[in-house]
């Protein structure tokens, strides 16, 4: 057994071992932790592959959750809404991604945070979405006739969402696809040259990282049972921003340890602030300069993230072997054309 699947053997292990051990708090903090690897790793490869800068990834998020949440308070399966969560957002994406995906660098940037507030701004205006007030008595999920209602169950559930959506993700990059998309990273240009459709495989990969939010919103829409506006801010698009970057752009992995660096340090951060004693502000501030400090570390330290970093870092790491031609560093010197060969 290699390595890697070994460390992914024991990793899947300990999400399977660890939710018993944890209080319904902990475990609340587990799911929200799983929703946001689950985001932040479709992040990292629209970042980090298709060079796009989303800041309006909550937004899927949102859409995700509503549709799930609609569906089960008219009455529809629950599983159903499940299901339709992913879709709805990719089909919103491929949609609105037709235009904005024109726009490159700070535009692009500024046209998915648009989009974000003008769903915000459209969900508090509506009542058949509950307006300003919220969606309010979403049930449990229901799987063949098995109702989730216990905060372990979510945990296995979103952790299975995050198994699924790394899988995918590897799967995408590995394939055909994921060459094109390699080739998309480091030059736009040069991809068109070699064939490269660079307009759909941007599109696609930007429909693919909704999809993922998308079904990271219908677990938390049936988790909470309840859906407002004001649960999808800005702060939570920059959020998933600094996971990917500090996890590490273009990295499966890199998405899971971002989201559970930046989690787990906020969370640490956000205890401090309510102690005895903290002003009311405290929590606040702390999780806002958490983000500022966050990418001024990595952007100093570990420019590329964790997870190449740790990869660099790593004393098991094998030398890396690759079928390429590569040029020797110390080539040895050309023999004359006469020359007799040598034995």
């Amino acid at each position: 057994m290699t390595r890697p699947m070994l460390g992914v053997l024991l990793i899947a292990a300990g999400t399977l071992a660890l939710p018993p051990m944890l209080n319904d708090n902990q475990l609340t903090l587990y799911v929200l932790l799983g929703l946001s690897a689950m985001v932040t790793i479709g992040l990292s490869i629209l970042m980090g592959y298709a060079g796009q800068v989303s800041l309006g990834q909550a937004s899927f998020y949102a859409l995700g959750a509503y549709a799930a949440g609609l569906i089960s308070v008219h009455g529809g399966p629950s599983l159903l809404g499940l299901i339709a969560a992913p879709a709805v957002a990719a089909a919103v994406a491929l949609v609105v991604g037709v235009p904005i995906l024109r726009l490159r660098g700070h535009q692009l940037a500024f046209a998915t945070l648009a989009l974000q507030l003008i769903l915000l701004s459209l969900l508090g205006d509506a009542s058949w979405a509950g307006g300003a007030i919220g969606l309010q008595g979403i049930p449990h999920l229901a799987v063949a006739g098995v109702e989730l209602d216990q905060s372990i169950d979510y945990a296995y559930l979103t952790w299975a969402g995050v198994a699924v959506t790394m899988v995918v993700a590897h799967n995408l990059i590995s394939s055909r696809t994921g060459r094109g998309l390699r080739a998309l990273a480091t030059s736009e240009t040069a991809a068109a040259a070699s064939g490269v459709p660079v307009g759909r495989y941007r599109l696609l990969v930007f429909a693919v990282s909704a999809a993922f939010a998308g079904l990271a919103g219908g677990i938390y829409a049936y988790f909470l049972g309840y859906l407002a506006p004001g649960s999808f801010p800005v702060l939570l698009s920059v959020q998933y921003v600094v996971m990917a970057v500090v996890g590490g752009l273009g990295t499966i992995w890199g998405g899971l340890l971002g989201a559970a660096a930046v989690t787990l340090i906020v969370q640490l951060l956000t205890d401090i602030g309510t102690r005895p004693g903290m002003p009311s502000y405290a929590p606040g501030v702390l999780s806002y300069a958490v983000y500022a400090v966050l990418l001024v570390v990595v952007v100093l330290f570990l420019p590329h993230g964790l997870v190449p970093a740790l990869r660099r870092w790593w004393p098991w790491r094998r030398p890396a072997t690759s079928s390429r031609c590569e040029i020797p560093l110390n080539p040895p010197p050309a023999r004359a054309a006469n020359a007799p060969p040598r034995h």
